[in-house]
């Protein structure tokens, strides 16, 4: 080997190395440049999303914006208060220098320099309007009339129920009161009419008159009169034995006591009734009185009715006694007897007691039927003159 070899040999290995080394260099490049491009597109795609970002929040502004500008043009725009000069110093002037003092403040004002007022900030959210609460009439009125509904159907018209025929006239006595006013108090207390004889000289005859005057019922002395067994008929009694003046005195007396009343019965008496002498003086004295004469059939040997006509003094009769049987049953088969007499001759007088207080509950019980089957409850004194009131129907 020479030494011109070395060097080329030299040479030789300078290029091969040199070369070698431009290819790692060129490799390296390569990866740097593929490291490099890999950064370039990561920093891209930031790049983009940071762009979609910005643009979606300028969107949202741009929306909200909208938005607002369109509430704003629904409530109207919003009033701005003028912007508030600044006041004047607070430190006042001499007092001589009042009128001074203004005109070098009104100068002063004039040369000084107003400062900007700052715009104002329009709130992120308007206010909604409140609902202001209205009268209800208010309401009411400006509301737009409905249109009127369809006129409904007429109802379809049914015969009223026609009114009961009258059947005829139903006078109830209640004989015996006087000795008890707790018994008579159901008697009183009957809707419709009734008639109560009241006994004289008992503890509560006078009493007795009076609550029955007062609860509007029809009053009548119940007269003790003389009967065939000789039986005592009680205080302020009558007999066959006496004579016309004692008669009278003996009705004085008891009409005082009871009256006024509309009329006169007689209590026991089945002899006195009997006797013509006795009703002679009797029915005077009730003509004289202007009051009516109720005989109560004691017995079937009365001539009452005989005498009554001979001196042209109208009188009554009892048809019924209603409660001699002290049974609901048997109370009530008096009572329709009664009915048939009554359709028979326009009016049937029944008599009963004060002291029978099943008496008093059938005839409530009684009375609602009795009007509705076309009966009335009347009185003696308006069957003898033949006058019925349209109350008497139903009371």
């Amino acid at each position: 080997m020479t030494k011109d070899g070395v060097p080329g040999t030299l040479n030789t290995v300078k290029s091969v190395g040199e070369k070698t080394r431009r290819k790692a260099k060129r490799s390296r490049g390569k990866s740097r440049g593929s490291s490099m491009g890999d950064s370039a597109r990561a920093a891209i795609l930031s790049a983009a999303f940071v762009c979609v970002a910005i643009i979606a929040s300028l969107l949202v502004v741009v929306i909200s914006d909208s938005r607002k500008k369109d509430d704003l043009s629904r409530i109207g725009p919003a009033v701005i208060p003028p912007a508030v000069p600044a006041e004047p110093s607070l430190e006042s002037p001499e007092a001589g220098d009042v009128r001074d003092s203004e005109t070098e403040g009104a100068a002063a004002a004039s040369q000084a320099t107003v400062p900007e007022t700052a715009p104002e900030k329009v709130p992120d959210k308007v206010p909604q309007k409140r609902a202001v609460p209205v009268p209800r009439r208010e309401v009411e009125s400006k509301r737009i009339p409905a249109a009127s509904p369809a006129r409904p159907k007429a109802p379809v018209e049914r015969d009223p129920k026609p009114a009961p025929t009258r059947r005829g006239e139903l006078v109830f006595v209640i004989d015996d009161a006087g000795n008890n006013l707790r018994q008579l108090e159901p008697f009183l207390a009957l809707p419709g009419q009734v008639s109560v004889a009241v006994l004289p000289g008992l503890p509560h005859s006078a009493e007795a008159a009076r609550m029955v005057r007062a609860a509007g019922k029809e009053l009548l002395l119940h007269q003790p009169m003389e009967s065939v067994g000789g039986q005592n008929p009680g205080p302020g009694a009558i007999g066959v034995g006496m004579s016309a003046a004692e008669i009278r005195s003996v009705l004085e007396r008891n009409l005082a006591e009871i009256g006024p009343v509309a009329g006169m019965n007689n209590h026991q008496g089945s002899l006195v009734t009997a006797d013509a002498d006795a009703m002679e003086s009797v029915l005077a004295f009730c003509r004289d009185k202007g009051i009516f004469f109720l005989d109560s059939r004691t017995t079937a040997d009365t001539v009452s009715g005989a005498v009554a006509a001979k001196n042209g003094i109208r009188i009554r009769e009892r048809d019924v006694f209603v409660d001699n049987i002290q049974d609901r049953a048997a109370m009530i088969r008096f009572v329709e007897e009664g009915l048939q007499k009554a359709e028979k001759k326009g009016a049937a007088v029944m008599i009963g007691h004060a002291w029978s207080a099943e008496l008093a509950s059938t005839l409530r019980e009684l009375y609602p039927e009795l009007i509705e089957q076309g009966f009335s409850l009347s009185t003696i004194a308006k069957i003898m003159m033949g006058t019925v009131d349209d109350e008497d129907f139903g009371d």
